[in-house]
Parts: C-alpha cells; sequence; structure tokens
C-alpha cells in the first residue's frame, strides 16, 4: 500500500485557528503560529494554511501570519485564501509555502490554475473546493465558494475534471455536510471522485475518530486525509495526538 498523509487544516480569522460546524458556528482555538509549531513537533505530515475570510471579503491572503507559520514549521506547508493571481502565489512561496491552495478565486478565474502551474509546476497547485450534496447535479454534488457560503451551480466532477486539464496537481475535495460533525468522510464522494480524475486527492470533513481515517484509505485511494476537530476542536468528547493517529494507521497496515 502506497504511503498516506496526514494533514492538519488550519482555518484562520485574524491570525487565530478557529473550528466550525458545516462552515457555521467557528469558535476560537487559538494562535496558528503555536498550533502549527505544536503540530511541526508533532511530525504531522503536512499542514495546510486557509485564511478563510479573504475571499469573501475580497482581499489578499494574511501574509503576516503566514510568514509567521512558516517561520515555526519544519513539515510542508500549503496556504490558500484570496490568491487571486501569479504576484500573489509568489509572494506565498516566498513566504514559506511549499504548495498553494486555490479555490473560490479558481471558480471565478479557472485560467489562475494554469497560470500558477505553468509558472510553479503543477505538483505545487492544490485545487481545493467545498461541496454540498444537491441531488439536482449530475454527480449529486454543487461546488460552493467564499466559505461555503455561495453557490457556483458548477457539478463537482465537471470543476474537478477541468481543474485536472488546467494543470492542478492535487485536488482537495471538503464536504460542507459533514464539515465539523466528527462523522467520518464522504466516502461515496471520494470513490466518485477518484474514478473521474487521477491526480492525487485529499479527503477533507468529517473525521472525528481514527477509525474514519482507516475507512478513507482503505475503502478509497485518497493519497492524504485533513484531520483538525479530531486534534484540538472542544466540541469532540476527546481529542487525538498525530502519535496516536499514526501509530493506530500502522498497526491497521497503513
Amino acid at each position: 500500500m502506497e504511503t498516506k498523509r496526514l494533514i492538519a487544516c488550519f482555518d484562520v480569522i485574524g491570525g487565530r485557528i478557529t473550528k466550525g460546524y458545516k462552515f457555521q458556528d467557528n469558535i476560537d482555538i487559538a494562535s496558528a503560529e503555536e498550533m502549527a509549531e505544536i503540530m511541526s513537533r508533532e511530525q504531522i505530515d503536512e499542514i495546510i494554511f486557509f485564511d478563510i475570510m479573504a475571499s469573501a471579503e475580497k482581499r489578499n491572503i494574511d501574509a503576516q501570519t503566514m510568514k509567521k507559520v512558516a517561520a515555526r514549521v519544519s513539515v510542508p506547508f500549503i496556504v490558500g485564501g484570496g490568491i487571486k493571481d501569479v504576484d500573489g502565489m509568489r509572494e506565498a512561496f516566498d513566504a514559506g509555502a511549499g504548495k498553494i491552495s486555490i479555490d473560490s478565486m479558481a471558480v471565478r478565474n479557472p485560467q489562475l490554475i494554469a497560470d500558477g502551474a505553468k509558472a510553479f509546476g503543477s505538483e505545487r497547485i492544490v485545487l481545493s473546493t467545498q461541496v454540498l450534496k444537491t441531488p439536482s447535479k449530475p454527480s449529486g454534488y454543487e461546488v460552493y465558494i467564499d466559505a461555503a457560503k455561495t453557490a457556483t451551480g458548477l457539478d463537482l466532477i465537471e470543476w474537478i475534471k477541468r481543474g485536472e486539464q488546467l494543470g492542478a496537481g492535487e485536488i482537495c475535495i471538503n464536504s460542507i455536510d459533514n464539515d465539523g460533525a466528527a462523522g467520518g468522510y464522504d466516502i461515496e464522494m471520494m470513490k466518485l471522485a477518484e474514478a473521474n480524475v487521477s491526480v492525487p486527492l485529499i479527503a477533507s470533513g468529517g473525521a472525528g475518530k481514527p477509525e474514519h481515517l482507516k475507512e478513507v484509505f482503505t475503502e478509497t485511494n485518497a493519497a492524504a486525509a485533513i484531520i483538525s476537530s479530531m486534534l484540538y476542536s472542544p466540541r469532540l468528547e476527546r481529542n487525538y495526538t498525530v502519535r496516536e493517529l499514526k501509530e493506530y494507521l500502522k498497526a491497521e497496515g497503513i
């Protein structure tokens, strides 16, 4: 079995990590830089930093917090939120990012995916997308933007296939329905996605216990899984350390 990755996700507002439930009712957790250092020390495989209000507020990413986080980690670091052009990508890379995640801005300007891939290589461009179950769509899922507040009319499969064609080297799919609910990933959604694109996929939304990681890694071909609630959310009965999760997965043959 191929090596899988665990990615700690930081939804950041004003330099602070927050945790929501289905993209609502965010509660304050901790300083982004302090939590980044903890996760790096615990040997998380990757960290993804989302400035979740940047696109909705039509501003650039919080570069100051991004630099502080980058200075405190020794693991690969992805950033996203408000990056609208190649110059913005370059600024993020200069600040220490290893990869760029684009979401709302990519929907508004799909050429951004191609421009980023051409300038920096597909392997450094992650297409992130938030999706909601929508029976009227061919795939059953619709793409949302602006921190999951705006419906786009785009079908999930139509969008990720286009993203791959434009040059995205990796695709992260987050289930709005499952986000923060700690009931497990949307396995059906991930299977549908992997049947339609060939780039590595990141599963997001729903992890609440180690068994959910086992499920997504054994029942789908997901290359990585995003975790956040199970690391630090006070809404859960208990949290887990990265070491606990990795030891569990190793014991399960993953």
